[in-house]
């Protein structure tokens, strides 16, 4: 193949943002010099690795664009692929929830749409990997998770315990704003739903825990645990072997994974809001206090890019906010060929500008092709 020269850039490298070029050769960074004579000019954007999400539910929202309304699967996956690539999203994990409770609207969807996720990858712009959210609190995640294997290369099980009362949702009222808001839900049938929870908890909750841990050690899939509050959720996660954070709700927790070895990620609308949605803290407190490690987009695929940039101006360092959606998720999740401008490594790359200080996606690119 002919090699692809990216020229007048300005890279973002893990410590420092310098002026330079690259060379793409079979889909790799083959070179990284000074600005060449030739090649595709840059004009002086700024040049990065592409970003990595490690846990959105965007697909969720493409499968069910409503309540109520189904929308076919292989649309919905092709939709959501064109839209983080667009966002300069150059590999994501796709969070899918396995665990359900009959006669909700929490059906089982999790293996069809792994299966036609994992068929359809060939064809898509961007790299797929899958993220299960296990969800302790449920009828069927041990015979969900018994119809995953190796084979499906899962990549992420998140340990979700949503039961009411404790971790994301131990305030009850901002809970019930939540509930009744999103889902139109009466005060008595959030009662009663509650109750419900609480009655799965009590009867599947270690047992679920347990068969969602182990299943994660069968297929090598690295361990995550949801909405730590406590010191004692952290010792909890320690002993499962659990490796990522998902948003932690305290200072306290945060400080207790950091001191565990466990990474923190929060979510980037958290970051831009200035604020949880649900009363939990502030992600820039952790950012402030040196806890982050890493952002997701969480819901909005959009802020990832924005969120990076604003660590960067908090930290007066570039290259370190651009590290917690590129490098950081990378080496978490033993990608140790992407998340980085370096020699040898997958070419996937973003470019952008800043007009007026804000940044704008120019181009990204996945493994040497131009995706958006």
């Amino acid at each position: 193949m002919t090699d692809i020269v990216l020229t007048n850039a300005r890279l973002v490298l893990e410590h420092e943002v310098r002026p330079g070029a690259i060379v793409i050769r079979d889909g790799h960074i083959a070179e990284i010099g000074a600005p060449a004579r030739s090649g595709v000019d840059m004009g002086g954007d700024l040049l990065a690795p592409g970003l990595i999400e490690l846990h959105t539910d965007n697909l969720e929202r493409h499968i069910q664009p409503r309540p109520g309304v189904d929308w076919p699967h292989a649309a919905a996956i092709i939709a959501h692929d064109a839209e983080l690539a667009g966002t300069g999203i150059t590999t994501v994990f796709d969070a899918l929830r396995v665990g359900s409770i009959l006669g909700t609207d929490h059906d089982r969807y999790a293996r069809s749409m792994a299966r036609e996720i994992l068929q359809m990858r060939p064809h898509l712009r961007i790299s797929h990997r899958i993220h299960l959210r296990a969800e302790i609190c449920s009828e069927t995640l041990a015979e969900e998770l018994d119809e995953f294997g190796p084979e499906d290369g899962i990549g992420i099980v998140s340990l979700m315990d949503h039961t009411p009362g404790q971790r994301q949702f131990r305030d009850m009222e901002a809970y019930a704003r939540y509930s009744m808001g999103k889902r139109g839900m009466s005060r008595e049938v959030f009662e009663e739903r509650c109750a419900q929870l609480i009655a799965l908890h009590a009867r599947y909750g270690a047992l679920h825990e347990a068969a969602a841990v182990a299943a994660a050690n069968r297929w090598g899939a690295v361990l995550a645990s949801h909405d730590d509050t406590t010191a004692a959720h952290v010792a909890v996660s320690a002993a499962h072997g659990i490796r990522l954070a998902e948003f932690p709700t305290t200072l306290e927790a945060a400080a207790a994974n950091r001191a565990a070895g466990i990474r923190n990620i929060m979510g980037a609308p958290n970051l831009i809001r200035g604020g949880s949605h649900s009363g939990n803290i502030a992600a820039g407190d952790l950012a402030e206090a040196g806890l982050l490690d890493i952002v997701s987009s969480d819901y909005v695929p959009a802020a990832l890019l924005l969120a990076a940039f604003r660590l960067g101006a908090l930290w007066g360092d570039v290259a370190r906010g651009i590290g917690t959606v590129t490098a950081a998720p990378a080496a978490a999740t033993g990608l140790s060929d992407r998340g980085r401008l370096a020699p040898g490594l997958r070419a996937d790359l973003i470019r952008i500008a800043m007009p007026g200080g804000q940044p704008l996606l120019r181009e990204t690119w996945v493994q040497g092709r131009r995706v958006a």
